[in-house]
């Protein structure tokens, strides 16, 4: 039987590499974001080469008022909804102590609660049709922050807690949760990924984190290696070590 996933933030990116990978085995997809005409052209390739279903509707997380109706639209065009993939972000670089809190709140607004209401929205449909697979596209910098993104880093430590809270309040309701912390994935939402080391491509990222939510991981890293041995050190690491690392970066 075809199960069907909706995907946030499906025009570019992760969520249109997992788009792919999700077509690729099969899935009937439900996609949404900002740019519609991107949306379209993304189910049209979709259901040439796959000949699966695809349904698009247009939404803005960061007004999460849009959410729950854009997720009624998609279920009522697919039926039945097996796998959420809370995917929408966006980043940002910005300077402690320069005032601009507009993209603080931004990136706020979209990464986090814009995906408390997306994972809100798809328990809804969930615990009303007796299970489902939420999962939520987080951050490795939810371990370990980033200087000069630290309202991104921190909306996704709050969105991995936010979810591993999730996992034990729907335990008993059938509902599985499932939180995935990429590394440096080459997209166009972050450029100059190039200096950063251990760059991967997203569709090799995406076919990684399908294969994980297939499996029902809880927390899965991708990709795995060096991302978890990077993990153990940096618990162990001086912060002035780690300063100095990610400085040389930030140059």
């Amino acid at each position: 039987m075809t199960k069907n996933v909706i995907i946030t933030g499906a025009s570019s990116g992760i969520g249109a590499a997992l788009a792919q990978a999700f077509a690729s085995k099969g899935y009937a997809l439900g996609l949404a974001a900002r740019r519609v005409d991107k949306l379209e052209e993304l189910a049209r390739q979709l259901e040439d080469t796959y000949s699966t279903r695809v349904a698009v509707t247009e939404l803005d997380v960061q007004d999460d008022t849009q959410v729950a109706p854009a997720f009624s639209r998609l279920a009522q065009e697919l039926g039945q909804i097996d796998i959420v993939v809370a995917n929408a972000g966006i980043t940002g670089v910005r300077r402690s102590g320069n005032g601009n809190l507009a993209l603080d709140k931004a990136i706020l607004q979209t990464n986090l609660v814009g995906a408390i209401a997306t994972l809100d929205a798809a328990t809804k449909i969930f615990v009303a049709q007796g299970h489902g697979h939420l999962v939520g596209i987080s951050s490795f910098s939810a371990f370990s922050p980033i200087p000069g993104s630290a309202a991104y880093s921190a909306s996704k430590a709050a969105l991995t807690n936010y979810m591993n809270a999730m996992r034990m309040e729907l335990a008993t309701k059938k509902i599985q949760v499932t939180v995935i912390h990429p590394g440096f994935i080459k997209t166009d939402i972050a450029p100059h990924m190039e200096k950063y080391p251990f760059v991967v491509e997203a569709d090799v990222a995406a076919q990684q984190m399908v294969r994980a939510i297939e499996q029902k991981k809880a927390n899965v890293i991708v990709p795995a290696m060096p991302w978890k041995v990077a993990k153990g050190l940096m618990t162990i690491m001086p912060d002035p070590l780690l300063t100095l690392m990610f400085t040389k970066f930030l140059k």
